[in-house]
């Protein structure tokens, strides 16, 4: 009884951590790119918006790294799965609790960006448009995208950040310092977002883009916010599972596969070093337990 209690309430704390850290990577991420729109540019730009994501990803994990892994991503969620850094049976505890995170974080930001909204847009909400919002909180493809290339794009975008994400926590490469790790995962957003941003905002993350998204559809945006653009909604949700296992793959085949396994080896002999000396123990004892009784 006392180990289930003890279960749920570990699962029930990654849960919150799960679900306060996407909310903090929401708020803010697309709280950037509200300042940017609402301000048509005034107050920030595609750079302020990198930083958003960078160091909203970076104090994410911060706040629920020490809890649950601070994973606030499905995709890096289940590349934790495949790679056996996570139990499967609490991946659909995380991914909910992402989802829910990420959309009580847009409901944040619109909340607490209510007026210029209004203001912005005449009351009037858009996912196209010269005053369309939509964009705020979830990713639309550039003009020039095919749905091909977007997905491809998400692939290979997420599949570099689950590659490079495993490599700064993998005790066997050079990693990073204890404590610096969200920092430097930050910084891998920020790479992407440079780099990678052309093709539709680098959205990487189902829980990031569809829970906000599934907001603006409730909070006045309606349906077009998945029917735009031929129904692209779908684009960031699947490409970036798929690119998740297909870094995660990547990194095991060609790395940590590799890794020299001296380590194991030593806490192998340790052990059997540790099982002789108890087997001697126990000769001893029996030993002296046989002359006692000989001498009586």
């Amino acid at each position: 009884m006392r180990k289930h209690c003890a279960l749920k309430h570990g699962i029930f704390k990654e849960f919150l951590a799960e679900f306060l850290g996407t909310f903090v990577l929401v708020l803010f991420g697309c709280g950037s790119v509200a300042q940017t729109v609402l301000s048509r540019n005034t107050l920030g730009e595609p750079l302020t918006v990198h930083i958003g994501f960078s160091v909203g990803l970076m104090m994410a994990v911060y706040v629920a790294g020490g809890v649950s892994g601070g994973h606030v991503n499905p995709a890096v969620s289940l590349a934790m799965v495949i790679v056996g850094k996570l139990k499967i049976w609490k991946f659909p505890f995380y991914v909910i609790a992402q989802f829910l995170g990420a959309f009580v974080g847009a409901a944040a930001v619109f909340g607490l960006n209510y007026d210029a909204f209004m203001d912005f847009t005449s009351g009037i909400l858009s996912v196209t448009g010269i005053n369309a919002t939509g964009h705020i909180f979830a990713s639309y493809p550039a003009r020039h995208l095919s749905v091909l290339g977007g997905f491809i794009d998400q692939v290979v975008g997420t599949g570099m950040l689950v590659l490079c994400i495993l490599a700064i926590i993998d005790g066997g490469n050079i990693g990073a310092p204890k404590g610096v790790e969200p920092l430097a995962i930050g910084l891998i957003i920020m790479a992407i977002g440079v780099s990678m941003g052309l093709n539709c905002g680098y959205p990487l993350n189902p829980a990031r883009d569809l829970g906000p998204r599934l907001f603006t559809a409730v909070a006045g945006w309606g349906m077009e916010v998945f029917s735009t653009a031929g129904h692209w909604w779908w684009i960031p949700v699947a490409g970036p599972m798929v690119g998740g296992v297909v870094g995660a793959v990547l990194y095991f085949l060609l790395i940590e596969l590799h890794h020299p396994h001296d380590q194991d080896e030593k806490t192998h002999e340790v052990e059997e070093e540790e099982e002789e000396e108890e087997e001697e123990d126990e000769d001893s004892s029996l030993k002296d337990k046989y002359e006692m009784i000989a001498m009586s």
